[in-house]
């Protein structure tokens, strides 16, 4: 046991090594527990210094720990951070090499190393238990212990084996570690490490500081866009569903001006490590990641945390919003939901067992269940891991700050709980509505529940109402969720007590996400000839450029060009800086033309209470590739265009086309050395000519107006005219 005045050497051990002054929460009563040889369940939302509860017990014990995790990541970020420490902490994982291995397993033997960090996968290995079996152990720690339950939202079978692993090593007391576990999972952890007698520590899940909101997912680029800019040099995570989605993000992130990096398993394990440093080292402010992948960075100051798409289950969900605010500061947690990410999520699921896909179901439901409530969402998160909160406006989420319409709903709640009671507390929310509101499935005919007095009670309202009377009947403890028989209700006191004795409870209205369409949804389901820009202003902006262009005696489409006035009239530029970003125009033209039109602009935003570029345009990702800076160099070094073409093994109209690209975006290229080879100056100025006094810059028209020359020459001297005229 831990003797009285083992509480002051452990401070000092906690100041000494950690540079600490207090332990927060249960970590002092977890460490004694540790170090009296107790086995130890340890629950701890993440952000509450859940690693800190086995790193000093290692430190002051004789003999090594090991920890089990499955995140390779927070295997290195914690190893790095133990080093700092001046502690001899090392990782055993599939990215080390041969030589890297066997001088880990040297000094773990001989006793040089206090904490080795082991992959469930790699304790599988034979070679490795063998060399753990020679070597002091102190304890086993298992890290994200709710990869155990198959009920949890990271199920990971290699974990089911730990417990027979670490009887190879040896009789030594066990300590399990979750951030999010329901208590369903907290059994199923205890049951599968045979360590049901294990002294349990549940430390609050309410993170106060977290700031919980969520939007329907529409637009949600420039709803991103808007949102960080408002946070500009903080740092933060967004995670997405994808691979693909995340690099998407990155890069439309580092596009619109953010210090951005991409984080998935499928980098490369270098770039993965060096994104990775950068975002801890505050070289990048926002990592976009996988959902799937978890990111294990352990870093206190991100400010805010991103959804882009829906998270696989209310725990994964908790557990990622949770890396915001581990200072204690802010932490703003924004998730953008549609149904198509549900639909998406349920399609991943279909090569799975019959259970382990209505596991995922019963998890997808609740995350549902979460986004469209209505309710405090601390108070749904709470009540979700066992915990009820206990205030009744936290102040802190979008239901309590912007609360929804609110109905007396006694009769109905009285309804859902009659259903519970009539079907003998042994079914879930599905059927309980099917019941109410009589419809009549093949559960329903089996079990006989036609001839229930409430069968129909119901009928008057749709299936969604009835799912959230339930839902809140649930959240405000008139209904308990069955903890053997996964997804089952069942009547608690509170509900027995109401039946008898029934007064009046205030519900409130779901959101209503059926109408909004997913961005993704909506680009694919534009009509081709919708117009997305303003209409008005367009034909104002046109208006302007005939005016301007008959003042300067030049063809209008030498100052802009129509889809370059369009992008003025989606995204509104009323700055230098933001028309220069339409794409076609550049600093050059916005310095020759642009004075009146960003004059215009901006009266036309003013009379009309419009919101301006700098709140929401979202520039697409320009192809600025390593050829047009080529291109550009060469021509500035008059090489011939046949050999620039050669060089790049392009063919000489694929040049041509990305000369144009780089005209049209606002750069001068100046081709007279070529020019002056092939067109003598009579046939130069013809072609000029014609370009000065048409009404189109088509090469097609030129082409037939122009019938001695060939399409090359009239490119060329387009290139010639607009350089000089328009850039």
């Amino acid at each position: 046991m831990v003797v009285a005045e083992e509480k002051d050497e452990l401070k000092g051990k906690l100041k000494e090594i950690f540079g600490y002054g207090n332990f927060r929460g249960n970590q002092e009563v977890v460490i004694k527990n540790i170090l009296s040889g107790r086995n130890t369940f340890v629950i701890m939302p993440t952000g509450a210094g859940k690693s800190l509860c086995y790193q000093l017990p290692a430190m002051v014990s004789e003999g090594l720990a090991i920890v089990i995790s499955p995140l390779i990541a927070l295997m290195k970020n914690q190893v790095d951070q133990l080093n700092a420490y001046g502690i001899d902490a090392r990782f055993l994982n599939s990215t080390l090499s041969k030589g890297e291995i066997t001088r880990i397993r040297k000094d773990s033997v001989s006793g040089k190393i206090k904490l080795l960090y082991v992959a469930p996968e790699s304790l599988i290995k034979e070679e490795n238990i063998e060399f753990l079996q020679k070597v002091k152990i102190a304890f086993v720690a298992i890290d994200e212990a709710h990869c155990i339950s198959e009920w949890g939202h990271d199920f990971r079978p290699e974990y089911r084996k730990i417990k027979s692993m670490i009887a190879q090593l040896g009789d030594m007391n066990v300590i399990a570690l979750t951030a999010t576990a329901t208590p369903k999972v907290q059994l199923d952890i205890q049951k599968n490490l045979q360590m049901e007698e294990a002294d349990v520590f549940i430390s609050s899940f309410n993170r106060k500081n977290l700031y919980y909101e969520v939007r329907p997912k529409k637009e949600t680029k420039k709803q991103l866009i808007r949102f960080l800019k408002d946070h500009k040099g903080k740092s933060g995570i967004i995670y997405c569903l994808s691979r693909k989605k995340v690099e998407e993000i990155a890069q439309l992130l580092n596009v619109n001006g953010f210090k951005a990096a991409p984080y998935h398993a499928g980098l490369d394990p270098d770039v993965r490590m060096k994104n990775q440093d950068d975002f801890l080292n505050e070289e990048v402010d926002i990592i976009c990641a996988t959902i799937a992948f978890g990111m294990g960075i352990d870093k206190p100051d991100v400010r805010f945390v991103v959804h882009y798409d829906v998270p696989k289950s209310l725990e994964g969900y908790y557990q990622e919003t949770g890396r915001a605010g581990r200072d204690g500061l802010e932490g703003l947690c924004l998730m953008f939901y549609s149904h198509n990410d549900l639909n998406k999520l349920e399609k991943f699921n279909k090569d799975k067992s019959v259970q382990e896909r209505e596991n995922a179901r019963i998890l997808l439901q609740e995350m549902e269940f979460y986004a469209e409530s209505p309710v405090c969402r601390r108070k749904q998160l709470l009540h979700y891991f066992g915990e009820e909160y206990q205030g009744k406006n936290c102040g802190m989420c979008d239901n309590c700050t912007n609360p929804r319409e609110r109905f007396e709903g006694s009769e109905f709640v009285k309804i859902a709980l009659e259903a519970v009671k009539q079907t003998n507390e042994r079914f879930g929310l599905a059927h309980l509505v099917n019941v109410i509101r009589g419809t009549e499935d093949e559960y329903v005919k089996s079990y006989g529940h036609f001839d229930l007095k409430i069968y129909g009670k119901g009928d008057t309202e749709d299936a969604d109402f009835w799912k959230s009377v339930i839902r809140q009947a649930l959240i405000y403890q008139y209904l308990e969720k069955d903890i053997d028989n996964i997804g089952v209700l069942k009547l608690s006191p509170k509900g027995l007590a109401f039946l008898k004795k029934p007064h009046e409870i205030e519900l409130a209205r779901d959101h209503d996400f059926t109408t909004d369409i997913d961005e993704e949804e909506s680009s694919e389901r534009t009509p081709v000839n919708s117009k997305s820009y303003d209409e008005k202003l367009f034909e104002m902006l046109k208006a302007l450029r005939k005016k301007m262009a008959k003042e300067k005696d030049l063809p209008p489409y030498v100052i802009f060009q129509d889809p370059s006035l369009e992008e003025m009239a989606t995204t509104y530029p009323t700055s230098k800086e933001e028309m220069a970003s339409v794409n076609g125009v550049g600093m050059g033209k916005v310095n020759k033309f642009g004075k009146e039109f960003l004059e215009l602009i901006q009266k036309y935003v003013d009379d009309n209470d419009i919101e301006t570029a700098a709140e929401v345009v979202v520039k697409s990702s320009v192809n600025k590739s390593k050829i047009k800076i080529f291109i550009i160099q060469q021509i500035d070094r008059k090489v011939d265009l046949d050999e620039i073409a050669e060089s790049k093994a392009l063919s000489f109209d694929e040049l041509l086309t990305e000369m144009e690209n780089i005209i049209n975006s606002g750069t001068k290229l100046n081709v007279d050395y070529y020019i002056d080879e092939v067109l003598d100056e009579g046939k130069q100025e013809e072609i000029y000519d014609y370009f000065l006094n048409s009404e189109t810059d088509s090469i097609e028209s030129a082409v037939a107006e122009l019938p001695n020359y060939s399409e090359e020459d009239v490119r060329l001297m387009r290139m010639k005219f607009l350089s000089e005229y328009a850039n």
